[in-house]
């Protein structure tokens, strides 16, 4: 056991995080004109500038990559300067902040894409579920399986993007392969049914994902790299794996061999069911049950980020058992902006308004009181 915690410093590659807290990247659907982030972003990210590391909002990396009324993109000249409007409001304040990289594929609709086409994915299998649309919510359709040719243009939207984040002024950047979306989509066995190299194996499902982040690591040293994952996500965005022990440890052992920065885990939450896992096939080593920090932490060498439901006891036993480096926290952040102090002082912490999370304006955003 360690004796660091939650408010010890951190060397995140060259980065100096004055303490473990980090802000997870979480959508809140407030882009302006052109999915460009506005001047009230700018407040919103430098009011919860004391947290080790933020890593701002998924953002598309294409127009094709939208998904969502009012979320932020990458790709223009426009959203690249509303960006340095967030990057210089979070650094005047003494922060550090990461932008996420994202491509939704097929959980978007026809309504969201350009000229009106058909979403993207690694095979033509529509999701579950209804998109929100800005006429409202619609049942989502089947998406247009990518053709192998086009897969560098993926990789290049990526690429274009990590180099925008830079001009923009952040500090790094992660790449989005979690929660149902384009590289989530490639990566599972329940999305992937591919012939070419793209599909088959766990192997070759990860490509693209590799792909994508030598690209950025390209743009960036890979130590201002970090990837997200949802291993154990099967609800949100109809997304699973037949094996999700052996895909993910063969994914993480391959990501780990390119020296990135963090990689950031979304674990089961403190009161998920625990499913029985064998042992990764591919190198063996691991014991059966929770795919959590835990179980990932031998495969990977640089810092683990673990995120879901924790508070400031079940993250410092996590930090102190050395299965992870640093936590996120998402909901906590929403209400709460200066966060790290209130976890200092043990509370108090203001309620999160779920009906304000998605859209709207400064109420539920920037009106969150700090304590006094």
């Amino acid at each position: 056991m360690t004796q660091f915690d939650l408010f010890s410093p951190f060397r995140l590659g060259p980065l100096a995080l004055p303490n473990r807290i980090v802000m997870a990247p979480m959508t809140r659907n407030r882009a302006g004109p052109g999915n460009a982030p506005t001047a009230l972003s700018a407040t919103y990210y430098a009011q919860r500038a004391g947290a080790g590391l933020i890593v701002a909002e998924a953002s598309q990396v294409s127009p094709q990559g939208l998904g969502y009324p009012s979320t932020p993109g990458i790709h223009s000249a426009e959203q690249v300067a509303g960006w340095r409007l967030v990057t210089e409001a979070v650094h005047a304040a003494g922060g550090r902040i990461f932008l996420q990289l994202w491509h939704v594929g097929r959980i978007s609709h026809p309504s969201l894409q350009p000229g009106g086409a058909l979403p993207v994915a690694p095979s033509a299998i529509a999701p579950a579920g209804q998109a929100w649309t800005l006429e409202g919510m619609k049942p989502y359709v089947t998406p247009r399986a990518i053709e192998t040719a086009e897969i560098p243009g993926i990789v290049e939207q990526y690429r274009q993007g990590a180099a925008n984040a830079k001009a923009a002024g952040f500090d790094g950047v992660e790449v989005h392969a979690a929660h149902g979306y384009l590289l989530d989509q490639f990566l599972r066995d329940k999305t992937n049914r591919r012939t070419d190299r793209y599909g088959g194996s766990a192997e070759n499902r990860a490509r693209l994902l590799l792909e994508v982040m030598e690209a950025v690591a390209g743009v960036w040293s890979s130590d201002r790299v970090g990837v997200h994952l949802s291993p154990t996500n099967v609800a949100f965005n109809d997304i699973s794996d037949s094996d999700p022990a052996q895909t993910f440890s063969i994914a993480v052992r391959a990501l780990d061999r390119l020296g990135l920065g963090y990689l950031h885990l979304v674990e089961p939450g403190p009161a998920d069911p625990i499913p029985t896992h064998p042992s990764p096939a591919s190198g063996g080593g691991m014991g059966g049950g929770r795919l959590d920090a835990k179980f990932f932490r031998p495969l990977w060498r640089n810092a683990l980020v673990a995120n879901k439901g924790y508070d400031l006891a079940r993250a410092n036993e996590t930090l102190r058992s050395g299965a992870a480096d640093l936590v996120s926290f998402a909901t906590l952040f929403i209400a709460n902006p200066d966060l790290p102090e209130r976890l200092r002082r043990g509370g108090p912490f203001n309620t999160a308004e779920r009906k304000t999370f998605y859209g709207g304006s400064a109420a539920g955003y920037t009106d969150y009181p700090a304590l006094a």
